[in-house]
Parts: C-alpha cells; structure tokens; sequence
C-alpha cells in the first residue's frame, strides 16, 4: 500500500521536497517517436510553463527542476510563513488563479456582501485553501491533470497519462538539498541528452543561466543568496556561481568518466558540505539509486522518523556512507 504523503511530509524537519513525476506511456511524455517520426518535443515548454506559473501562486518555492522525454524531477521548498502571511484575499485570488472556487468564494472575491451563515463557510474554505496552496500533493495535481488532458487531447485518447502517484522524498540537510538539486540539473548530460549546461534545456539550471546574463535573478525560481550573513534573504545559502561552477567541472567528469583536477572555485561548497568529490560524484550520478526514502545524515534522519514516528530507517546505511566521511 502507498505510504500516505502526511507520513512522508515533516515540516517540523525540512521544508525541502524531491518529487518526480513519470508517464504511463513512458517512452514519448516528450522527445521523438523514432517509429513514427512523429515529435513531443513541444510538450515540454507545456511542462516547464504550467510549473513556473504554479511557482507563483502556490506558497511552495522551485528550487530545480528538469522537464526529461518520459519523466519530470522536481526539488520543492515549502513555505508555510508565507502561506501564513496571506490575508483572506490574497488566499482566495491564488486559488481563483487555478481554480473556480465555491459561489461564496466569488461572491467575497466580487466584494458582494455574505450573510452570516456565508461568512462562517468562507473562513473554513479560506483555512482549506490556504493549507492546500502550501501542499506538495496539490502542486502535483495543479501540474500533472492540466498537462495530462492537454496529452490526451492531442493523442485522441483518453486514460492515464502519468503514473498514479508522484515519488517524493524528503531532503533533511543542505548536503542532500544540494546534492539532489545537482542530480536534477546534470540530468539531461547525464543522459547524454546534452553536452554543456547551456544546452540543458527545459531544467532549472538553464533558466538561471540565462537571467544570469541579463543580470537578473529568475523571479520564479528559489534564489542562491550567497554565504550565510545577519538578515539573510530567503534563498539557498550558496553562491550561484559557485555552484554552476561545480556543475559544469561535475559535467565534464561525467562524459569523460574521468576525474581530472577540480577547480579551486567548484571546491567550494564540497568543502562547506564536507562532501568527498568521488561520494559527490556518486551522489549526482545515482541519487535515486541511493536513496529511496529521506536523505539526510545519520542524526537528521533519527530525528524525521522520530518526528513521524518510524520504526525504521529507510537508507540509513546509505546516508552514513555517502552523506558522513
């Protein structure tokens, strides 16, 4: 039976979420049918577009993602102050943005006046809708359905498109948020899809890539914020050039199956998360293999199934090993 997401989700633990999406017809979510000649290529703006606009509304931050032919890999972070923070309308305009609401909803949104018994219904749809719009499970939806029908449509057929249940697994520590983002981002050159970072398109990495030469942050995407200082910014506490430094060298070892001599600049945050290249290297080439469950050192993941009251601890002798030199 599925594991429930509430027994996966501990927010007391992490905010940070691996997700991966993958499609029935597994060969051709996008990419080109070699049989027919025929191509799906254009189904993965459909994908990378939907996502950024649900950035925007959802109180849930796109750290990486990576749109491949058969399936999508997502690194979320959830943001429950910000959720929090919303008033009453800003609630109900996120959700409006998605979906149509409740005749009481429009009504409040419309500025009509609601009768008592109206108001008393609407403060419990608000609290509904604001927990949904910090809920990795109605993320996915959001995602998935509108892309699905979209797929249908185009194929004439109807049925699933994608597998019944996204995959999740919490991200306990920076080394295993960081780690992950990389396996998403190096996931087109590890597939041999592209060559350069440049050339990854429809992932994370890409995107911030090309702000970053208009000088500019991607507004829609978690923002690296540099070393940890007083009045930090909500961001990765890394800096971006840093770490596009580290992928691109990661890259290069990748397709050259050879481990030449790192740049001083791509050491930096191996040496801030105490991360051997070779474990780092395995890391970002086999994270899904690794790591089924939660990824974290030894005393972060006690703690997250002590906080969701597991009895045992998925992966554990994969985390000691390759996240504690």
């Amino acid at each position: 039976m599925p594991t429930p997401r509430k027994a996966i989700v501990s927010m007391e633990d992490t905010s940070f979420y691996h997700c991966i999406s993958r499609c029935v017809r597994r060969a051709f979510l996008c990419g080109v049918d070699n049989y027919t000649g025929q191509s799906y290529e254009h189904r993965r703006d459909w994908v990378e577009n939907r996502l950024l606009l649900l950035a925007e509304i959802f109180s849930i931050d796109v750290c990486a993602y990576a749109v491949m032919s058969n399936h999508v890999h997502l690194v979320l972070s959830i943001d429950i102050y910000q959720a929090n923070s919303w008033n009453n309308r800003e609630v109900v305009e996120h959700w409006h943005k998605l979906f149509k609401g409740t005749s009481i909803t429009q009504k409040f949104s419309q500025g009509i006046k609601l009768e008592n018994y109206e108001i008393n219904i609407l403060a419990h749809t608000i609290a509904k809708y604001r927990a949904r719009l910090s809920d990795i499970s109605w993320f996915m939806r959001a995602l998935n359905e509108p892309i699905a029908r979209m797929a249908n449509k185009e194929d004439k057929c109807s049925g699933r498109f994608w597998e019944g249940r996204f995959k999740s697994q919490a991200l306990l520590d920076e080394a295993a948020v960081i780690a992950c983002m990389a396996y998403v981002d190096l996931n087109p050159i590890r597939a041999k899809a592209a060559k350069t970072l440049e050339d990854s398109n429809f992932t994370s990495i890409k995107c911030r890539i090309k702000y970053t030469l208009d000088n500019k942050k991607p507004q829609r995407l978690l923002p690296f914020t540099g070393n940890e200082r007083k009045n930090m910014p909500k961001g990765l506490r890394f800096n971006f050039q840093d770490y596009f430094q580290l992928l691109n060298e990661t890259g290069h070892i990748m397709q050259d199956e050879k481990y030449d001599p790192i740049d001083i600049s791509a050491k930096v945050i191996l040496e801030k998360l105490n991360i051997p290249l070779d474990n780092w290297v395995k890391l970002t080439s086999e994270f899904t293999r690794l790591f089924k469950g939660p990824v974290g050192t030894l005393q972060e993941l006690n703690l997250y199934c002590e906080h969701l009251d597991k009895k045992r601890r998925q992966g554990a002798a994969n985390c000691h090993q390759w996240l504690e030199p």
